[in-house]
């Protein structure tokens, strides 16, 4: 069993017991989350698509960590001009591992 969930923002795949990163969120470490944004839902063949969302339905969800993912680097440059530039940043980021489909 597997749904299409938006969480802060974008849409993620999930499965029961997968662990995965999304954008921060504000809830703290250790917290149950439970998002009803679920817009498909495929159990054992049987799909469910939502009219954006299936009425409901939830996805609930346990906060695990939070922490700042890889750098991400950024260069700008024009050809012939000598001009370069270099700047990066840092997502932060929520690990969260799913913990029903309902």
């Amino acid at each position: 069993m597997y749904a299409i969930v938006e969480i802060a923002g974008k849409q993620f795949k999930v499965v029961q017991d997968q662990k995965i990163f999304v954008n921060r969120l504000q809830n703290e470490e250790g917290s149950q989350v439970s998002f009803d944004t679920v817009m498909l839902k495929d159990n054992e063949g049987a799909v469910e698509i939502g009219q954006p969302y299936i009425a409901g339905s939830k996805v609930t969800v346990t906060v695990l960590k939070h922490l700042k993912g890889d750098k991400v680097l950024v260069f700008h440059k024009k050809r012939r001009k000598g001009y370069q530039k270099m700047n990066g940043h840092r997502d932060y980021l929520t690990q969260i591992k799913i913990d029903s489909i309902q």
